[in-house]
């Protein structure tokens, strides 16, 4: 699906075992329960893959955005929440390795990821920002070597499950609220105390409904770079094009099956080539191109970061417009591709009890284009581009 190496890569290969074996078999049970996918996070835990995206020199694979998509895109195939879950915990490791890995602690966590296989979230969102994730209204308080931190989390990616869990905040009372920084609360040093419910339409299993956060630890536990530039050269490109993967593995699994039907056609009439076999030719062109953009992005992102400069090219705002238009191109095509194999397949993609059912995938994909609104995003790209001259 991507390169010969995502092919033979023994990383994507496991992945591919554990999503066909496991996500594939429990994924309609976490959609039905809104349940977290523990199996499927348990059997990546045991396989050792919640370490990919640590460096080798610190024990871990060191895996490169290409292949870390690849897996995402395996998972997405099976279950979109198993493989939300495992994205978002990717793009916080990240955020560790990339901003934090030169201090002594974080480079002792990173190790600690490794050995203990911690599954980390994230609680970027807050009441009264209005999905705003690069604007806080919590500041996080520090004295005697120890900080305090509270937030009124509107939605906590699976904070229950999670190990560990990276915060954002202002960096202090004084703080503008973009002056933000990641605080990294442990399971030992936190209380949550749930203030809405997850009855979603779709990704149900990611279990992130809204909780009020209490926590204090030793301030060592707060990442030495500013959340700009995690958020400028990690967060986003690792959230838009890892979504982009899982989001790609919804639609191509959706794309299969509307082949299998169109296949079970052809085989009634031999010979005669069914006339929904147009509508997949045509769909299949959608998928191709959904498929390129994401690739073409995570390549061009291994490309870039292996440059001496690569950091820097990733706060210009040629990137940033980059990742905008493939969030919202990913999103929207996920969500266009899954409507049109409903269309060819017919009532029995329509039925939850079919194996042809692409239920879930639809409602999955819904999800996409609010994860960071698409307005949100054109609202940013149109004052971009005011001042972007593209040489």
């Amino acid at each position: 699906m991507y390169t010969p190496t995502h092919k033979t890569s023994p990383l994507v290969a496991k992945t591919h075992s554990i999503a066909r074996e496991i996500a594939a078999a429990h994924a309609s049970d976490v959609d039905v329960r809104a349940r977290f996918p523990e199996e499927t996070i348990d059997a990546l835990k045991q396989a050792k893959l919640m370490s990919v995206g640590v460096p080798k020199e610190l024990g871990g694979e060191g895996a490169n955005l290409q292949e870390l998509t690849a897996m995402c895109f395996t998972l997405g195939q099976c279950c979109g929440s198993s493989a939300m879950v495992f994205a978002m915990h990717l793009i916080q490791v990240a955020c560790v390795v990339r901003h934090g890995q030169n201090d002594k602690y974080f480079e002792g966590y990173l190790r600690e990821i490794v050995d203990k296989q911690l599954l980390l979230g994230s609680i970027t969102s807050e009441v009264g920002v209005w999905g705003d994730t690069r604007t806080s209204l919590c500041a996080v308080s520090c004295k005697d070597g120890r900080f305090t931190l509270d937030k009124d989390a509107s939605v906590a990616s699976y904070a229950v499950q999670a190990d560990d869990i990276l915060v954002t905040c202002r960096r202090n009372a004084e703080a503008a609220p973009s002056d933000q920084v990641l605080v990294l609360v442990r399971r030992k040093d936190r209380t949550l105390t749930q203030t809405t419910t997850w009855d979603t339409l779709g990704m149900r299993g990611t279990c992130s409904p809204g909780f009020k956060l209490a926590s204090s630890g030793p301030q060592e536990q707060i990442l030495p770079s500013p959340y700009a530039d995690a958020s400028a050269q990690t967060m986003v490109s690792y959230s838009h094009i890892l979504w982009g993967g899982l989001w790609l593995g919804i639609a191509f699994d959706a794309v299969a099956r509307a082949s299998a039907f169109v296949r079970a056609e052809a085989r009634k009439t031999p010979g005669v080539v069914p006339v929904k076999a147009s509508h997949l030719a045509r769909l299949s062109v959608k998928l191709q191109s959904m498929r390129n953009d994401v690739q073409a992005l995570a390549t061009e992102f291994d490309r870039i970061t292996a440059t001496p400069n690569g950091m820097e090219e990733l706060l210009t705002i040629g990137w940033a417009l980059r990742m905008n238009n493939l969030k919202v191109a990913a999103s929207e095509a996920a969500h266009a591709i899954v409507h049109d194999a409903l269309q060819i397949i017919g009532i029995s993609a329509y039925k939850n009890d079919s194996k042809l059912s692409v239920g879930r995938h639809y409602r999955d994909a819904l999800s996409a284009s609010l994860m960071i609104s698409n307005d949100r995003i054109f609202s940013k790209t149109a004052s971009l581009l005011l001042v972007y001259k593209d040489e």
